[in-house]
């Protein structure tokens, strides 16, 4: 009995440990949240953009307006946090924030823009669906130039803050739902689990079957699959 009850207390000493190194963890995450509102900011905005590598879908941005901490366990970088983890954070984060929205640019628009300027455009996207405007604005090393009030890019924003963090979780989850969707139209291509990213089995799918609508055609992965199937330049539009 005794080594049974020195065993449950050990455990439940692990617990609380952990429990405590998460704490630190958090804390640690809010440096540059906890610093705004030492500035006298009460509303801190986080805002990322996920889906700029992938071979096919939209890139998606959302932003997280809070007035208070997020103390959520495993709130982190969403390329840290497992799928099914990412899910239930997500649900955690809407419900805790004082605002949340999502942005989205096409894959048309990131054809005609560029992928870089795409996502700004679904940045400014996310910030104009807000309800609640931030006061200041922390971003993941890119500055929102719509974007009135005092703001700051923090070079791998998503891992070192928790604003950029939760908003990185909830476009992930976003993106991740749309593609999962684009995968029962166009199932060949596997979207459901890659994402659009460019693995071997969908770069397989893309050399056997050719880009679908969804695919954008001036990343070279896709241009090298049109190539492939010995398209005219003037014909390549008509499958866009």
């Amino acid at each position: 009995m005794s080594d049974a009850l020195s065993k449950t207390e050990i455990a439940a000493r692990k617990r609380r440990l952990a429990r405590e190194r998460e704490r630190r963890r958090l804390v640690r995450l809010h440096r540059y949240e906890s610093e705004a509102r030492g500035r006298g900011f009460q509303l801190v905005g986080g805002m990322d953009e996920v889906g700029r590598g992938p071979l096919a879908g939209p890139v998606v941005a959302a932003c997280v307006v809070t007035d208070g901490p997020l103390m959520l366990r495993g709130l982190d970088d969403s390329k840290k946090v497992t799928a099914e983890r990412r899910e239930a954070l997500a649900l955690e984060i809407r419900s805790h924030a004082v605002a949340w929205a999502i942005g989205e640019a096409s894959v048309e628009e990131i054809e005609r823009l560029n992928i870089y300027w795409a996502s700004v455009l679904a940045m400014e996207r996310a910030l104009a669906a807000l309800s609640t405007v931030p006061e200041f604005l922390l971003t993941d090393a890119m500055r929102i130039r719509s974007f009135a009030g005092e703001q700051l890019p923090v070079i791998k924003g998503d891992a070192k803050c928790a604003t950029v963090a939760a908003a990185s979780i909830v476009a992930k989850v976003h993106r991740d739902a749309l593609l999962v969707e684009l995968d029962r139209l166009h199932p060949e291509y596997g979207f459901a689990e890659h994402k659009g990213y460019a693995t071997a089995r969908h770069i397989e799918a893309l050399e056997r079957h050719g880009p679908c609508p969804h695919h954008r055609r001036q990343f070279w992965r896709v241009r090298d699959a049109l190539t492939l199937f010995d398209i005219e330049p003037s014909k390549k539009a008509e499958l866009f």
